[in-house]
């Protein structure tokens, strides 16, 4: 058990708060844990966080990762009186060599993860969201991107994702205003791809990235490669890549193994080989 390895429920959330990486079974849950302070990041939360998507990435058990939050809340975003010199001095908010959180600069992860979001989710809640596969959203969410009040900009994906899932217009409407949006208007933006019931959304989410751990875990990197190299090179440049990325696949155990269960009229039992 790695030190992001804990039962959220075993120990009380320190002052400075925690990010917890429970696993269960092919999943990874990654839980922030500091519902006194509405899940505020403090520095210490934002190293385990890295750690947590760390694990996430390299110990070949997990398929995918859950983002969670415990509380009624996902997050209110950074301290950013104890920041402030981090952005004064252009440093990086995660450590060196660790996968980023809000997948900008390498390592990145390349296992799928999906989050649930709730009540209170600003700023850095809502660039991690968006580096996310799939969001679900309690109906009870409110989101606002309010760097523009305090002075400065998103830092982590907020001005390049909102713009990307949104359009150019719907997203200067929230970044240039600091404004508050609920989660129906989430929605309609694409940044979240269900509103569910208020106190739903974290059993929905696991039971969607359930879903993506039993399928094959080559083709499911593959494919989120694939999507990925769509938006960093052009529909072109990756339509190239997609023959050899189905030749690798079909050089896999995991591959036979689809095709005899399609004979057999049954679900794949895939190995990730």
């Amino acid at each position: 058990m790695t030190m992001a390895e804990q039962d959220s429920t075993t120990l009380e959330s320190p002052a400075e708060g925690r990010v917890v990486a429970e696993p269960r079974g092919h999943l990874l849950l990654i839980i922030i844990d500091r519902p006194k302070k509405l899940n505020g990041f403090s520095p210490p939360m934002l190293e385990q966080l890295a750690l947590a998507y760390t694990e996430l990435e390299h110990r070949q058990t997990y398929r995918c990762g859950v983002l969670l939050a415990n509380g009624a809340n996902f997050t209110a975003g950074l301290e950013l009186d104890k920041l402030a010199a981090v952005f004064t001095a252009g440093r990086p908010l995660f450590p060196p060599g660790a996968v980023d959180p809000v997948s900008l600069h390498p390592p990145m992860r390349r296992k799928p993860l999906v989050a649930a979001v709730q009540g209170v989710c600003f700023t850095l809640g809502i660039e991690l969201m968006l580096a996310a596969d799939i969001v679900i959203a309690a109906d009870d969410c409110r989101f606002a991107q309010l760097e523009i009040k305090r002075g400065i900009i998103p830092s982590q994906g907020g001005t390049i994702r909102l713009v990307e899932r949104a359009g150019w217009g719907n997203a200067q409407r929230y970044l240039l205003t600091g404004d508050e949006f609920d989660a129906n208007e989430a929605y309609r933006l694409g940044l979240v791809q269900e509103v569910v019931p208020a106190g739903t959304e974290r059993e929905r989410t696991i039971a969607i990235a359930q879903t993506i751990a039993e399928q094959a875990p080559l083709a499911v990197r593959a494919s989120l490669a694939s999507s990925r190299q769509f938006l960093d090179l052009g529909p072109i440049a990756a339509a190239t890549m997609l023959d050899a990325a189905q030749q690798r696949l079909c050089a896999s155990e995991d591959f036979q193994e689809g095709v005899h269960s399609f004979r057999e009229r049954r679900k794949g039992i895939f190995r990730g080989r």
